[in-house]
């Protein structure tokens, strides 16, 4: 199979910068004065209750897919395999990027598709339907271990050691490794909710049938515990918080010291498909119902209470990601466009490289990866001012790209002018996919390209 790696696009190549089928045609004033491949947002911020949609032509109401059997996960597969028909153009490749550049591995164990990804260390944990947990070492199988949990669907690593993987079932799983001498071999030490916790709800009275009433006076088992399958986890560990997402439409927060459910939060109007930290105390879910929502604590570590809703569409928001250092939240829908907010959380514009929906989202450095139902991962370049650029597109898997996990590349010594990573891409095709990308901090008039400080990759 080639792999190809395409050049950045230039603002003449309109079939990249908008690959909404929806667009029949684009003239050349388009692109007079634009920087990058990004639709300038709307000059607002959306408060809670009177969120507007960005994009022309989108609703200013919720769509959601509980009643729009198009849009629904639980109707369609998001992640069908796109027929001859709706397979991307993209340029030819050049000699900026030969055929194979930037792709230094494939790891393929037959274990199912993958759905979720991990670093930690010089490990790479993967999740797949097969219930396995896989870690591997140096691009080699180094061990695994099993859950009864069903697919897994979320991993996230605490700094000490802890992996929670989010399962099909709707429960949480806590490991650890045995020992540092032992890395191989990982033990389950915890599941939320804890056991006792249900044992408690069942016994609880408040559970007991009033049958004078003819129903039950309060159910603090589906409180305490997720009635879907867990899509999203998130880590606060300044804060000894476990944020966790599910199907059932709600959030859950979680004190990791004493696996205690803290709060259940009714999130969204269908699926919660993505929970990031993000910065300045701030928690962002994505939904199926097509919004963000932006959700803060009380001081003293009190509830958490929605402050404001940042997007409202009728595409399904599929995933999100934060550059805390820049402090941009970017958020992946199922229509292929990716919103981006910074700090004031008004809209900065939208960037369109995706003819299929965004399934994942990573960000590292200056660079933006986005993993597509359209097999492909499109690098983004964040410049000084806030633009951004396409900077290549990453073709190699031949099913949906389903998670993306970046790290620092420990064999390259940390450097001001330059940055190297190495980025893992999880896919329905069974395979995880190694690539080595590199970006830029030097001076504008160093940098290559259109004459603006930008991100670049590098041959390897």
């Amino acid at each position: 199979m080639e792999v190809r790696s395409t050049p950045r696009p230039s603002y003449h190549t309109p079939y990249l910068l908008y690959s909404d089928p929806l667009i029949n045609s684009i003239s050349d004033e388009d692109f007079s004065n634009r920087r990058s491949a990004v639709i300038a947002g709307t000059e607002y911020c959306s408060d809670q209750g009177s969120a507007h949609a960005i994009k022309a032509g989108s609703s200013s109401s919720p769509m959601s897919p509980w009643n729009n059997d198009i849009a629904s996960p639980y109707n369609t597969n998001p992640f069908i395999t796109p027929t001859a028909t709706e397979e991307p153009v993209f340029p030819p490749a050049t000699d900026l990027f030969p055929a194979g550049t930037g792709l230094i591995g494939s790891l393929v164990r037959e274990e199912g598709p993958i759905y979720s990804l991990a670093t930690a260390g010089d490990l790479l944990y993967t999740g797949s339907d097969s219930k396995n947990i896989r870690v591997w070492k140096d691009q080699k199988d180094y061990t695994g271990f099993k859950s009864s949990s069903g697919l897994v669907k979320a991993i996230v690593i605490s700094s000490n050691g802890h992996i929670f993987t989010g399962h099909q079932d709707g429960k949480i799983r806590i490991w650890e490794k045995i020992s540092q001498k032992k890395s191989h071999l990982h033990k389950r030490v915890g599941s939320l909710p804890r056991l006792k916790d249900h044992f408690k709800s069942a016994i609880n009275l408040s559970n007991i049938f009033d049958s004078r009433r003819r129903r039950r006076r309060h159910n603090t088992a589906g409180w305490i515990r997720h009635t879907d399958a867990v899509s999203c986890l998130a880590l606060d560990e300044n804060n000894g918080l476990l944020y966790s997402g599910s199907w059932d439409r709600t959030l859950k927060i979680w004190r990791v010291s004493d696996c205690r459910c803290l709060e259940s939060l009714n999130a969204h109007e269908d699926a919660v498909n993505a929970v990031v930290i993000g910065f300045d105390g701030f928690v962002f879910t994505g939904s199926s119902d097509g919004t963000v929502k932006v959700w803060l604590r009380e001081p003293g570590g009190g509830r958490h209470a929605q402050a404001r809703t940042l997007l409202r569409q009728e595409s399904a928001v599929t995933a999100l990601a934060v550059n805390m250092a820049a402090a941009v939240l970017y958020c992946g829908s199922s229509d292929g466009a990716v919103n981006f907010w910074g700090r004031s959380l008004c809209n900065g514009g939208i960037l369109k490289g995706h003819r299929l929906a965004v399934l994942c989202l990573a960000s590292a450095g200056d660079l933006l990866f986005t993993g597509s139902a359209d097999k492909t991962i499109c690098v983004w370049g964040r410049d000084v001012s806030g633009g951004h650029s396409c900077l290549s597109v990453l073709t190699g898997h031949s099913e949906p790209v389903k998670c993306l996990a970046v790290e620092a590349d420990a064999a390259v010594e940390a450097a001001v002018e330059r940055r190297r990573w190495v980025v893992y891409s999880g896919s329905l095709d069974k395979s995880i996919k190694v690539w080595k990308v590199s970006d830029s901090a030097a001076p504008p008039q160093q940098c290559r390209g259109n004459g603006f400080s930008s991100p670049y990759f590098d041959a390897f």
